[in-house]
């Protein structure tokens, strides 16, 4: 009898979240995908929303503002997370990548991140190279010598190892796209638009939040 009434519990809980999916007009395959297999995330006490992004991406820039807007409005059982994603035949994005996690390790993130946005696509700096790159570090005050040293250190290449594999493992083909705690995929190409995405994101969050209860 026992197992009966959780079974008809657990029936009930999928089929409202279900309900739930078709009243948002928000359906699995069209405005977001399954990542087969999902991956594990860092923490198992929240829901991880991972930003997959490349510094070059117009789209990636045009997000980050409303982005970072959405990020401000969660709770604290949601953690985000930005991934440089790095695809193997592409050096351009490997190099940014290395950019973001030397300005991690050194502890600038904050006074580089956007700034290094700002400077490619509003200033239409060609920062393509680690010369390049440093150049624009010395200017928001980050020692040269020590980004060229921490650029290609042991600590960025684990990083950035972890990033190539993670890259492959979500079924990235595109930025910006979000993974919704290791089992969702969506990105602006499914949503109609980034403000769709962002719907997407708030939808996927719930479904969540929902089957933990």
């Amino acid at each position: 009898m026992l197992k009966w009434i959780r079974f008809l519990f657990t029936g009930l809980i999928l089929s409202g979240i279900a309900m739930q999916a078709n009243a948002s007009g928000i359906d699995e395959g069209i405005e977001y995908q399954l990542v087969t297999p999902p991956v594990r995330t860092t923490s198992e006490n929240k829901i991880e929303v991972v930003e997959m992004f490349w510094y070059g991406c117009p789209h990636c820039y045009k997000f980050e503002k409303p982005f970072n807007a959405w990020k401000k409005k969660q709770s604290s059982n949601v953690e985000v997370i930005r991934i440089p994603a790095v695809f193997g035949n592409r050096r351009s994005w490997e190099l940014h990548a290395r950019a973001y996690y030397a300005a991690e390790l050194l502890g600038v993130l904050d006074k580089i991140h956007t700034p290094l946005f700002t400077a490619i696509h509003q200033q239409k700096q060609k920062l393509l190279t680690k010369e390049a790159l440093a150049d624009f570090f010395e200017k928001q005050g980050v020692n040269k010598s020590e980004f060229l040293d921490t650029l290609y250190s042991f600590g960025v290449n684990m990083k950035l190892n972890r990033a190539i594999d993670l890259t492959k493992r979500y079924g990235i083909d595109g930025v910006p796209t979000i993974i919704i705690n290791g089992r969702y995929r969506t990105h602006a190409s499914l949503t109609n638009g980034q403000a769709g995405m962002l719907k997407v994101m708030d939808f996927l969050i719930n479904k969540e939040s929902q089957a933990r209860k």
